[in-house]
């Protein structure tokens, strides 16, 4: 289990391990800066900090705090900055906060230690140890480190949420009736909570650029400005999913009403056919009913039944093929008219 740790970085640019926060406070008087990383602190750390370090008591409860936004606040002797990383798995959007503070010679990160949030944090330890020539040069590089890292974490979150849009969009073209249509309303709320996040970060940076904190050296800024370059990329691609996923609600609809449509016109189709049938009879059977009646007997002579019969059965067979040649062609008509619309 990862736990917090205190590190003291000296003018002769070395990295040195300290045992506890105090300690590297102690040590900062001698020179260089420091770098106290909290993972999962107690209010009881935190605000051991406010007297040493000039930390606002707001900004602790903020680091305690759950669903915070995005934000910067500028105080006499630090610059405080809540950020957010991205982590999307198993089709679920985790945001996890990152509390930074920075001042003239140190630098603070606030993680609060969830499960999700393990990872992020050793991968910020290991991304520092690797670029350390940079982390040497004070806390204001390091905390370009520390923020390029999480925003670089956002795109393998950004990227997931891309492709279950083209999983979704797949899966609507091959079946669009066994789709279920929560999938991609949940992919909208997870686009709006990326959308809020990014343009408050962006926002963050834009005050970072114009050099509002005075604890960022100018020569830092050059690189928090590819920070912002990206954030502003990253809210565009949220932007244009959100009209992906409306677009794909549309097709969705669209494809199903054309089902639907289809279903219906077999429907009728069927019924055409049963209408079908019975129109070729009913002449018939008028005819059956009258040649069934005496009167038609006492119309014919009794003495002509062996002529006046078969002369009336063949008159019925004559206009039930009539019949059924007349409507049979009426039908393939419709029929093809059907396919060439579309409609079948």
């Amino acid at each position: 289990m990862l736990k917090s740790t205190f590190y003291h970085i000296t003018e002769t640019g070395k990295f040195h391990d300290v045992s506890s926060a105090a300690e590297a406070i102690e040590k900062s008087a001698q020179g260089g800066f420091i770098w106290l990383s909290y993972c999962k602190p107690s209010l009881e750390e935190l605000t051991a900090l406010i007297e040493p370090l000039g930390i606002h008591p707001l900004s602790i409860e903020d680091c305690l705090d759950d669903y915070q936004v995005p934000k910067i606040e500028n105080f006499p002797t630090n610059t405080y900055i809540l950020f957010n990383a991205f982590n999307y798995s198993e089709k679920t959007l985790s945001i996890e906060e990152m509390n930074l503070f920075i001042g003239a010679n140190f630098l603070i990160t606030v993680n609060k230690g969830k499960p999700s949030d393990q990872s992020l944090f050793e991968e910020i330890i290991k991304h520092v140890e690797i670029e350390n020539t940079k982390a040497l040069q004070g806390p204001g590089f390091l905390l370009h480190l520390v923020m390029d890292h999480i925003v670089d974490r956002k795109f393998i979150a950004i990227d997931a949420l891309e492709d279950e849009l083209d999983k979704a969009e797949d899966a609507i073209l091959i079946n669009s009736a066994d789709f279920k249509l929560g999938d991609l309303q949940q992919l909208r709320r997870d686009l709006i909570s990326l959308r809020k996040s990014l343009f408050n970060e962006r926002e963050i940076l834009v005050k970072v650029c114009r050099k509002d904190s005075r604890f960022i050296d100018e020569q830092a800024i050059y690189n928090f400005r590819d920070i912002y370059d990206h954030l502003a990329k990253f809210f565009e691609l949220t932007e244009t999913y959100r009209e992906i996923v409306t677009s794909l609600m549309e097709m969705n609809l669209s494809m199903l009403n054309n089902m639907m449509a289809k279903a219906a016109n077999r429907t009728n189709m069927t019924v055409r056919r049963l209408t079908f049938i019975t129109t070729i009879f009913m002449p018939m059977t008028l005819l059956s009913g009258i040649g069934g009646m005496s009167e038609w007997s006492m119309m014919t002579g009794s003495e002509n039944w062996r002529i006046s019969y078969p002369l009336f059965l063949l008159a019925m067979v004559v206009i039930g093929f009539t019949s059924f040649q007349l409507f049979r062609w009426l039908d393939k008509r419709d029929l093809k008219r059907m396919q060439k619309d579309g409609t079948l």
